[in-house]
């Protein structure tokens, strides 16, 4: 077990750390967040949002006389990564949403990421410079272009230190190479290809090849009203750079071996779990769909999260998950009024913590939800500003479904819909946790930290 990272036993208490972000009267819809990574050694935490943006926060390093405020994340780099365009071959209009980021692990001082809209994957290069060079020949102080017969002596350049700058450069663009929305970018363990899937297909690509990429899978029928299923998500095996998953709007897992065959659209593993004819229901489809595959940190699980649950399933079973969670059931008898509001299309994501024990999702009601899978525990937590004084323990929140409610619950049929945990982050190694809320990313830490 990585040390620090504990069990959710009723003793680890969880505090308000930070809250980034404007109060969410002042905010746009390009202010909403739509993805957020920690990079691999924790230190940075990314977020992206609907109008193109990529924030970079980095971690405070300690200092004697304010121990405190080890941990806190602070703005390191900002930048635009995708700007609208309009396809006019198709009278689309694409948005510049950033879907997904992904980190690159650190080789040197730089650091590398990928951040994608519906249709391009850019790699970004983000870089410090706090010296730069005097005394060129050929150019005055200002860059302007001396007149050579005015040069009368060469001049040795020097570095002198200016005021520390964080640059963001996009070092590749990977573009036309979708003709559906890109849900998924994974980075191979060989780090020196990713892939990029959307509804249909799955692209391989190599970091330094930008006109081309292999298609690994393609799934679109030669008629496309035989059309069953799409893409949902996909991810690749943590250490075998061969293997791969993605998950289907059908609630079914494959996992594929690029050793198989160059395309690989017959998987070497099929995990479903057999549906009860009992409880099937208009909904069962649109609810089974997957919205987040996950590979544990070790390789040996994957997790996947559907509408109403989160599922553990190891590799070496296919035919059932080893762990079912459920994170809302109490929407069950809702489900009417969340299809007619489009809330049942929602795309919740999970996230395993550093020692694979403890897995988090969101739900409504700006609610997110813990399971230990040690000690069967759970707990519901809530993102709210309310809460937000330093070092303010959050308290657990309970909903009731009917019959009396008690002083601390809250009434199912007054959670707001329009307030939703889609995307969540944990450290690599301690019990901090990033949460993004509409246009707010809340970051909570266990009391320890």
């Amino acid at each position: 077990m990585i040390p620090g990272i504990g069990t959710l036993t009723q003793d680890t208490l969880w505090c308000f750390s930070q809250v980034k972000g404007t109060i969410e009267i002042g905010a746009t819809e390009a202010d909403i967040i739509s993805t957020v990574e920690f990079n691999h050694t924790g230190e940075l935490l990314a977020t992206g949002d609907k109008g193109g943006r990529v924030v970079i926060f980095q971690r405070e390093q300690e200092s004697k006389n304010q121990v405190h405020r080890r941990g806190e994340y602070n703005v390191y780099s900002t930048f635009q990564s995708h700007e609208p365009e309009f396809d006019y071959l198709k009278s689309l209009e694409i948005e510049e949403k950033i879907n997904k980021i992904r980190w690159l692990p650190q080789q040197n001082a730089a650091y590398f990421l990928l951040s994608t809209n519906d249709k391009t994957v850019k790699l970004w290069k983000v870089s410090e410079r706090d010296k730069r060079p005097e005394g060129y020949n050929l150019k005055d102080e200002e860059g302007r272009l001396r007149d050579p017969t005015t040069i009368t002596t060469l001049r040795v350049p020097v570095l002198r230190p200016m005021d520390l700058m964080v640059e963001a450069t996009p070092r590749r663009v990977f573009a036309n190479a979708h003709t559906y929305h890109i849900n998924s970018i994974s980075v191979n363990s060989d780090y020196e290809t990713y892939m990029s899937a959307d509804d249909l297909r799955i692209n391989l690509w190599n970091f330094e090849i930008t006109n081309q990429s292999f298609n690994i899978v393609d799934i679109k029928p030669a008629n496309m009203e035989e059309l069953t299923e799409v893409i949902t998500a996909a991810e690749f095996h943590p250490h075998h750079c061969n293997s791969f998953v993605y998950s289907s709007s059908k609630g079914t897992i494959r996992l594929c071996d690029m050793r198989a065959s160059a395309l690989c659209d017959r998987h070497s593993k099929f995990f479903e779990e057999p549906e009860d004819p009992s409880n099937r229901s208009f909904f069962s489809e649109i609810i089974s769909s997957i919205s987040d595959v996950k590979f544990s940190h070790s390789g040996r699980y994957i997790m996947t999260r559907d509408y109403l649950t989160v599922k553990v399933w190891d590799l070496n079973m296919e035919n059932r998950p080893i762990e079912t969670y459920q994170v809302h059931d109490y929407l069950r008898s809702k489900l009417c009024s969340l299809y007619e509001n489009d809330c049942i299309f929602d795309k919740f994501e999970c996230v395993w913590n550093g020692s694979d024990s403890v897995i988090m999702t969101g739900s409504y009601n700006n609610f997110f939800r813990m399971f230990d899978r040690n000690t069967k525990r759970d707990v519901t937590l809530e993102a709210s500003r309310e809460n937000s004084k330093p070092r303010a323990i959050l308290k657990p929140r309970k909903v009731c479904v009917g019959g009396k409610r008690r002083k601390d619950e809250i009434s199912v049929d007054s959670l707001d819909f329009s307030k939703k945990i889609l995307h969540t982050a944990w450290h690599p190694s301690e019990n901090i946790i990033a949460v993004a809320a509409t246009n707010n990313l809340y970051i909570f830490q266990d009391k320890v930290n």
